[in-house]
């Protein structure tokens, strides 16, 4: 019996197979996640990665990512500490926050996989488009439980699913590295099981805030 890789729950459904690709959903979160035998192997994720042009210094990449750090940055306390989660090989969103006086740690699997990292507690937590990489993301939903500090955010950004129809030619499914796609119910459904306020979803925005 295959169960959910965010909720645990067990009565996880075929949702769609696309190009020899089976994508399963949760009945209870709605998470719809790749089957677990098709995931990508590290090295075929990085080889990926490598291609991103995630340039600090771009004018665009930099507009693209205050759609999260604007509305983040309106509710934090001056000199809030933050942890870029999933910071890649250029963490732009980091000294974007960095520049507005919020201290800035990083923490990625490939590119800052220094561990001393997850064990601080932070006001904030950034997590810009990996949610939708995570191969265990259940592990990573406990982490970030154990990051954000009582009263502090999480602040992620990934593409909500909000079409079933379009799945199939969604550009967002086409990535290969895309293995976990999230809808509004999901969030508000960890948030009441865990104690975090859904503050704003604005597709690809979500912030939530720890009660």
């Amino acid at each position: 019996m295959t169960v959910c890789c965010l909720c645990g729950h067990a009565g996880v459904t075929l949702f769609a197979t696309v190009e020899g690709r089976r994508y399963l959903r949760c009945p209870q979160c709605r998470l719809t996640f790749l089957s677990r035998p098709q995931l990508p192997a590290l090295d075929e994720e990085k080889r990926q990665y490598d291609l991103h042009e995630n340039d600090p210094d771009d004018p665009g990449y930099r507009r693209f990512l205050d759609q999260l750090a604007a509305p983040l940055k309106a509710r934090l306390a001056s000199g809030a500490r933050g942890l870029d989660f999933g910071c890649g090989p250029g963490p732009a969103l980091a000294r974007m926050m960095e520049e507005d006086g919020f201290p800035m740690r990083l923490w990625d699997p490939i590119y800052a996989a220094d561990e001393d990292v997850l064990a601080g507690r932070y006001d904030f937590v950034t997590c810009t488009e990996v949610l939708e990489h995570l191969h265990q993301p259940e592990r990573e939903w406990a982490r970030f439980q154990s990051l954000v500090a009582p009263g502090g955010w999480l602040a992620v950004m990934t593409r909500f699913l909000t079409d079933d129809g379009h799945f199939p030619r969604w550009h967002y499914r086409r990535d290969p590295t895309h293995v976990c796609f999230w809808q509004p119910h999901t969030f508000h459904w960890l948030a009441r099981r865990d104690g975090w306020q859904v503050v704003l979803l604005d597709n690809p925005v979500a912030l939530l805030r720890r009660l």
